[in-house]
């Protein structure tokens, strides 16, 4: 398989640059944390490596160091299609270099011969109430592949510690090609009878998961190859990367530690928040019964902020810049149905909340991210989010299944160069109280008989 052997020919580089830099340079200090950070959810410290993207605050996610507009031009596209299909990026994420089209075809050839869905994993998701969230259902599904890890069983047989990247290369090219059929699934359980769809031989692995929920429409094919790209991974700190990154750290596989990611990713604070972005624009149109107008829209986003409420889909933890990857969203919309109620009131929406925002003086980033038209795109295809019957939640499944290419391309390669099980130090509160009284020489409370720290 091309895929390993390019990754097999980079790993002795890469282990000898690891060695080095902590053989050599052990004692580097990185970055100084401070108080506001250990409390504040470790905000912006430096603390993860991951070489498959990063985030620039100016910029946005770069994957594998390409911004995505250059993706859109440089990864292989079939012909007939606007949008590149999901082998080039995700042999792009595992490998570090844009592939050819045999390169990127070969990852959907991979995928196809895998794509198969073992009958427990209906069986488990067919169990639950209908009125289940997606998101629970999804992480069961990936939990039901469990049995079937190539990792666990080759570690129980004595694998060598070098071997275990290939060990988890396998088993991550069987989830990933598992996933849209599982989310197909899924949404079909859920909104269409629960029939399951077989994927089709002549489309690719995006394309098919449209087909496998009955949306048969080649605009939506190169939608979902684009939207499986932008979601596919964005840095390592985020929670559902960094519980794939922790769990698969104590050499658990890839089946236990992407369900821990996508648990996280199911809430409100990560993936769920294209939900809540895609309710607060029907919210509006219903109240306006349409599109409102400018002046409508700007004193309802006022009205929404002095309840106390947040605007969805507004803000950023790293960007300071609207996200790229809203902004490739709203022009596939533009150029396939500019005229559509809810694309309209979303782009309506980024002309008005921004400046909102930048007046309340509160957000540090006042611009769209991901989540602000992700569901307005879907919506117009017709493809649900919920149906009233219990929580919503399917569009975050789709976000899971995107970030599947990310967090096995990152395990992959954690294994490959022996990144060890993660366990950072605890401090308690009375420890932090004592730095500080030491060093600035303050008193902040007296010790009681009940608190002794340790």
């Amino acid at each position: 398989m091309n895929l390993k052997e390019q990754i097999a020919q980079q790993l002795p580089s890469w282990r000898a640059r690891l060695q080095k830099l902590v053989k050599e340079y052990g004692t580097f200090k990185v970055a100084e944390v401070s108080m506001a950070q250990i409390l504040g959810g470790m905000r912006d410290v430096k603390a993860l490596v991951t070489d498959i993207s990063c985030v620039d605050p100016n910029e946005g996610i770069r994957l594998r160091g390409y911004k995505i507009q250059e993706l859109l031009e440089l990864l292989p596209k079939r012909p007939g299609d606007d949008i590149p299909f999901s082998g080039g990026i995700y042999y792009l994420l595992l490998v570090g270099r844009v592939p050819s089209y045999d390169e990127a075809m070969e990852v959907e050839k991979e995928w196809k011969k895998r794509q198969e869905v073992p009958q427990q994993v209906y069986e488990v998701i067919r169990s639950m109430p209908k009125t289940t969230s997606p998101m629970t259902l999804f992480s069961m599904g990936i939990l039901a592949l469990q049995g079937t890890s190539i990792f666990a069983r080759r570690y129980d047989e004595g694998m060598k510690k070098e071997d275990y990247w290939d060990a988890m290369l396998e088993d991550s090219l069987n989830l990933t090609a598992k996933a849209p059929a599982i989310a197909a699934f899924i949404y079909n359980y859920k909104f269409r009878q629960g029939q399951i769809v077989q994927p089709k031989d002549e489309l690719d692995w995006a394309a098919n998961f449209g087909h496998m929920i009955g949306v048969e429409d080649p605009n939506y094919y190169d939608l979902s190859r684009l939207y499986f790209m932008i979601h596919s991974d964005h840095e390592s700190g985020n929670v559902s990367a960094h519980a794939t990154y922790l769990v698969s750290s104590a050499l658990s596989d890839i089946y236990y530690s992407t369900s821990a990611g996508m648990n996280g990713l199911a809430g409100p604070l990560h993936g769920r928040a294209n939900q809540e972005a895609m309710e607060w624009l029907l919210e509006v149109y219903q109240k306006f019964n349409g599109v409102p107008t400018k002046e409508q829209l700007a004193e309802y986003a006022w009205q929404t902020l002095q309840s106390g409420k947040v605007i969805p889909g507004y803000g950023h933890a790293v960007l300071r810049k609207t996200d790229p990857r809203f902004t490739v969203q709203l022009e596939f919309g533009e150029k396939y149905f500019p005229q559509d109620d809810l694309f309209r009131l979303a782009k309506l929406v980024y002309e008005v909340v921004p400046q909102v925002l930048i007046q309340q003086g509160k957000a540090k980033d006042p611009w769209p991210n991901v989540d602000a038209i992700s569901g307005a795109i879907q919506h117009h295809f017709g493809v649900l989010d919920g149906d009233g019957n219990g929580p919503g939640g399917f569009y975050t499944v789709l976000f899971g299944v995107s970030r599947l290419l990310g967090v096995t391309a990152n395990t992959v390669w954690a294994r490959a160069l022996g990144a060890p099980i993660e366990r950072p130090k605890s401090v308690t509160t009375n420890m932090l109280e004592q730095m500080v009284e030491q060093q600035l020489g303050v008193k902040l409370r007296e010790e009681s008989e009940q608190e002794r720290g340790c």
